[in-house]
């Protein structure tokens, strides 16, 4: 029998209509939109489905990301799938959580809306951040260290890519040292600021005070935490690791690796676009890896199932 993961992408995955068949066609979905507009007070159904120039936003972003992974978790959900464990990519870590009985829905709106807050406000002039194709984790790690000014790796999503963050200057200079140094490409990302870098420590003080009204469950399902690729169970970790994620590596190849030295065997992208299974071809082409964007894609589930 399969051992499976659910996966949640992080920012960057979203687009325009994403969600909606979901919202038309799945009674469960459609009461996530519902309650995502009820928790936040924002027009979260109309930032989803119709064109707009908010869903870009950091703050609109991220909560908009998430309400659409919960609508379509509980789609999955409705089938009869259940995880063995659950791990997702910076943003995703809340749905995550969510899926892994550890967190309310609720709950994890109203704390990611703030997230997206936060992240906005702290964002200082200058930050950066661009992916590193082509080079070993090592190489990236000395070069970053070596370069003058503020750039760290935001990013482990799998071999030879790799996404460094911080201020400008410095992320361009260690972009040309790295080209030197050969890798395949570096290109500048279209974000809004140097996430996952401790330019964005402030973020995290701020919601440090917000989850000290959040509890944290204890369920029978772990999950895997992205600053330090292990799973977890205890939930009195869980808000100590959820202040360090904002500032600190995302360790996703490594929490692969983890899952699948445990015996995950099947993965299951939960939400838009398909990132992640494009991530665990270059970690591990022997697991199973199917995701689940459209509604149509629940078809997907029947080998599992």
């Amino acid at each position: 029998m399969a051992k499976t993961a659910f996966i949640f992408p992080g920012q960057g995955a979203q687009y325009i209509g994403m969600g909606k068949d979901f919202y038309e066609q799945c009674p469960e979905s459609a009461a996530m939109f519902d309650l995502a507009q009820q928790a936040t007070g924002l027009p979260v159904k109309e930032m989803c489905f119709e064109e707009n120039d908010k869903l870009g936003i950091t703050e609109y972003t991220q909560i908009c990301l998430l309400t659409t992974e919960l609508a379509i978790l509980k789609a999955v959900e409705d089938k009869g799938l259940r995880p063995q464990v659950t791990a997702g990519l910076s943003l995703g870590e809340y749905a995550a959580l969510v899926a892994a009985g550890k967190l309310d829905a609720a709950q994890a709106m109203v704390l990611v809306r703030k997230r997206g807050i936060y992240m906005q406000e702290a964002v200082p002039v200058g930050g950066a951040m661009s992916a590193v194709l082509g080079l070993e984790n090592e190489v990236v790690e000395k070069i970053c260290r070596d370069t003058p000014g503020l750039v760290e790796l935001a990013n482990y999503n799998c071999p030879g890519q790799i996404v460094i963050s911080g201020e400008q200057k410095a992320v361009e200079a260690a972009g040309e040292a790295l080209k030197a140094a050969g890798a395949k490409r570096v290109a500048p990302l279209k974000v809004s600021g140097p996430f996952h870098s401790s330019m964005l420590a402030e973020a995290g003080h701020r919601l440090a005070k917000a989850l000290e009204d959040v509890d944290f469950k204890a369920s029978d399902i772990p999950y895997v935490c992205n600053t330090e690729a292990r799973y977890v169970t205890d939930p009195s970790e869980i808000s100590g690791i959820l202040i360090r994620q904002v500032s600190s590596s995302v360790r996703w190849e490594q929490s692969v690796r983890e899952m699948i030295a445990r015996g995950v065997d099947t993965f299951v992208e939960i939400g838009p676009g398909k990132t992640l299974c494009g991530f665990l071809k270059r970690i591990d082409r022997s697991v199973k890896a199917v995701n689940i964007d459209k509604y149509e894609d629940l078809k997907k589930l029947e080998d599992i199932l």
